[in-house]
């Protein structure tokens, strides 16, 4: 049962940035509680058996449920309330926060903070939104559907199929799959350069002799009731199908790995600019978004590589959110960070020059560099210069912004990247 109805912070989803967050939030201070729809905390975390996480964070290879183990606990140890099996329905702002839930325990029922940390992750792009042709049948579905039914129900869902898409998830299951007896026929990818990080690609297909197919997709679905076959053709520059490529596939499921979508639609009747790169909000450097006491991070603000920097995002989120509670509304300063070259997005959007800390800025590239150059600047005046190494979009870079040589008189600042090779 819970407590009270009044908090300073709440953050939304018990995943890793939820998790941070929520701990970073009390050990700052805060009353703090998570609101979470599943039955468990944990997030994706708990059906991602393979190892590879931590190595940031914790300096050790840990596996996804070994990882959010140490997060929950750390949770437990602080008494911070995880309020399962609850949906939040409705947010309203006057003043304060109020949220409307609802679970099956306390039926219809409302919580209150002046700060709220929205982490509710992301979910997979589906078949409907890719617009492959032909008839809808049992067998086509997401990569992490597919890990679900392996890992948490022991359910096989394939046994000869097509990977569709080279994102991390679609190269993990391509190797799991592969591990449990089903026939991988091959990973096809409609960009000219893999989606998912260098290391997925060496470890799930090559150790594994699993093809992966560039600038080629799946153009139609054959079966009535069950998958019986895809057709894949090749593409050109501009995705546009290549006459004579087309290759008939034998298969019983075709498993997408597509792109994931941040899960914000909740934000919508708070009018929360997003930026529709990244489909998250636009936040400063503290995670705050446009909209005072709202703050973003993990997969919610921007879709991340590594689970260690979406924990790090919590761990800003939380802290930050717990000084505005506290704090009440503070002006900001905020200035845009323009983006410039070859970046594909730069988060944050936004830089708050009353906020005289260091700044972290996550970014992608728009397509890979064998080298780069990275410059942070404002006029002729330069904060950064770096060069950076093998840049690829599917291995996000981080980089620390001094805030402390930048002036309160400063009306803009300038991220820019070149790419060489």
């Amino acid at each position: 049962m819970l407590t009270g109805r009044e908090w300073d912070v709440i953050v939304i989803g018990a995943g890793p940035a939820g998790l941070a967050s929520a701990i970073s939030a009390h050990d700052h201070g805060a009353r703090v509680c998570i609101i979470e729809r599943e039955e468990r905390p944990g997030g994706i975390l708990k059906q991602c058996i393979h190892d590879g996480f931590g190595l940031i964070r914790f300096k050790e290879k840990l596996t996804g449920p070994e990882y959010a183990y140490r997060f929950i606990e750390m949770a437990k140890e602080r008494r911070i309330p995880i309020i399962l099996n609850t949906f939040l329905t409705d947010i309203a702002h006057d003043r304060r926060f109020q949220l409307s839930l609802v679970n099956s325990r306390e039926g219809v029922f409302s919580l209150q903070a002046p700060s709220i940390v929205m982490a509710m992750g992301c979910r997979e792009k589906t078949g409907r939104q890719i617009f492959i042709h032909g008839t809808r049948p049992a067998g086509i579905i997401t990569a992490g559907l597919a890990q679900y039914f392996i890992n948490i129900q022991g359910y096989m869902p394939a046994k000869r199929c097509v990977i569709l898409g080279s994102g991390d998830i679609g190269l993990i299951m391509a190797r799991r799959l592969t591990l449990e007896g089903a026939e991988v026929e091959g990973v096809y990818e409609i960009k000219p350069e893999p989606s998912g990080l260098t290391r997925n690609i060496v470890q799930c297909l090559q150790d594994f002799t699993i093809p992966l197919h560039l600038s080629t997709s799946v153009s139609e679905v054959h079966g009535n009731k069950r998958v019986e076959g895809v057709t894949v053709e090749g593409v050109d520059a501009n995705f546009a199908a290549v006459p004579g490529t087309e290759r008939y596939i034998e298969c019983d499921s075709l498993i997408l790995s597509v792109g994931l979508i941040p899960e914000n639609d909740i934000l919508e009747p708070l009018d929360v600019a997003l930026d529709p790169k990244t489909r998250g909000p636009l936040v400063d450097q503290n995670l705050m978004t446009m909209t005072d006491g709202i703050f973003s991070c993990g997969n919610a603000l921007h879709v991340n590589d590594l689970v260690d920097y979406v924990s790090e995002s919590g761990d800003i989120a939380g802290s930050n959110a717990a000084r505005y509670a506290e704090r009440g509304s503070a002006e900001r300063n905020v200035i845009p960070l323009q983006q410039e070259g070859d970046l594909l997005y730069a988060v944050p959007q936004y830089i708050d020059l009353n906020t005289r800390d260091s700044a972290i800025i996550y970014l992608r590239s728009s397509r890979s560099f064998d080298e780069a150059h990275l410059r942070i600047y404002s006029g002729e005046e330069e904060f950064l210069s770096k060069k950076l190494k093998r840049v690829k979009p599917p291995e996000m870079e981080r980089v620390l912004l001094d805030l402390s040589a930048i002036p309160s008189s400063t009306g803009e600042i300038t991220i820019a990247l070149k790419g060489k090779g």
